[in-house]
Order: C-alpha cells, then sequence, then structure tokens
C-alpha cells in the first residue's frame, strides 16, 4: 500500500491562531510557500461554525491539490469529505474512528509516551504527532516534552511517518528532520508571520535541506 502520508510541512489552523486575517488567505499563502498538508483545529467554536470554516478551506486547499485534515471531530471530517483526521489522548480514539469512518485516507494520533506505541490506537493509525518536541504556549495540557532525542527514540521504534509539532521554527526544523522525523508541523511560524508565504518557503527549505 502506498504511504498515506508522504507529507513535509504540515499547517495546523485555527481562525483565532492568524492575527486578525481571513483563515483561508493564510493558508493559501502558507501553500504557495511549500505548505503541502493543512489541519483545521477549531477546539472552542460550534459544530456547525466548524463545517462552515472547513467548507471554505477545502475549497481553496483543492484547488492546489492540498489535502485538508480535521482536529478532533469526526462529524465534520465525514461531513467535509476531508483527508483525514487528527486526535489526540483526550480524544476519541482512533480504534473508534475506524469503526464510524471507514474511508479517511489518513488518520493521526498524538503520542505522549512512549507506552502508547504499543497501543492498539497506534497500530490502527497511519502516522504519529509528537507532541510536543519543545514546550509551546498553544499546547498547554501535555505530559512529555520530547526533544531531539524523543524524537530519535520514537523513530527507532516505529517505521510510521512521525509529524513534530511544539514550537517548531525555522530555526529547529533541520535538526528535527535529522533526529528521525519526517513532517514538521507548525502553528504560530506560520500563522503569526508578516508573511506566510515566506515563513512557509524557509521553512519548506530547511526541511528540503535535512532530507
Amino acid at each position: 500500500m502506498d504511504n498515506p502520508f508522504p507529507y513535509r510541512l504540515y499547517l495546523v489552523i485555527s481562525e483565532e491562531n492568524c492575527a486578525g486575517r481571513p483563515l483561508v488567505n493564510v493558508a493559501e499563502s502558507a501553500v504557495r510557500g511549500g505548505v503541502d498538508v493543512v489541519q483545521l483545529r477549531e477546539k472552542n467554536r460550534s459544530t456547525m461554525e466548524f463545517l462552515q470554516k472547513a467548507n471554505a478551506l477545502k475549497e481553496v486547499l483543492d484547488s492546489h491539490q492540498v489535502p485538508l485534515i480535521i482536529n478532533d471531530n469526526l462529524e465534520v471530517a465525514k461531513q467535509v469529505g476531508a483527508y483525514g483526521i487528527h486526535v489526540g489522548n483526550s480524544d476519541l480514539p482512533p480504534s473508534e474512528i475506524r469503526k464510524k469512518w471507514t474511508t479517511p485516507h489518513c488518520l493521526g494520533y498524538s503520542i505522549e509516551s512512549l507506552e502508547q506505541l504499543k497501543s492498539t490506537e497506534a497500530k490502527v493509525s497511519d502516522y504519529f504527532g509528537v507532541s510536543p518536541v519543545f514546550g509551546t504556549p498553544t499546547k498547554t495540557d501535555t505530559v512529555t516534552e520530547w526533544g531531539l532525542e524523543g524524537i530519535a527514540k520514537i523513530r527507532s521504534l516505529t517505521s510510521k511517518p512521525l509529524v513534530a509539532i511544539g514550537s517548531m521554527k525555522k530555526e529547529n526544523a533541520f535538526e528535527v528532520i535529522k533526529a528521525g522525523a519526517d513532517c514538521i508541523a507548525v502553528v504560530s511560524a506560520i500563522c503569526q508571520a508578516q508573511d506566510p508565504q515566506r515563513a512557509a518557503a524557509e521553512l519548506r527549505n530547511e526541511i528540503e535541506r535535512a532530507l
């Protein structure tokens, strides 16, 4: 089977992270700069609002052939026809998602402890979010701060794609890929940037340099 997750630069976006700019504009700029997969994360919105944003975003991403992943809302993911869904430890487990949605192209799962790698949930997931690599203000409920050693350790225990998230920026993208990550996921480094396209291009450049 083909790798369902061949991506390198992963944008995690929500309206509140976009510094007052329209979410779809920031996402499109980022895609022009080299983002090749986008996750919509709207933890504080109603399902209806989330769905409206997802539909608008998907339309733009489809025109660039960039897949949309929905964070932790199976109903939105199914209704919008998303490429996949990403869940953490307090969300609906991957094994349950597989029962309720038989057609996702990819299912991502956040890894916060090494024990999780042996779980059923890990087995049925397509890629792992290594969360967080470095401490981050956007994620306050984390268990482990992995660091470069943590990425290398997880890499030695699984062949599944690893997406590094947590204070990722152009200054550390190179060493994180070298440590064993396949993909860099960013929030603030692109969403808060004055020029999201340029920020994405600089990150992409560091990733390609490390490969």
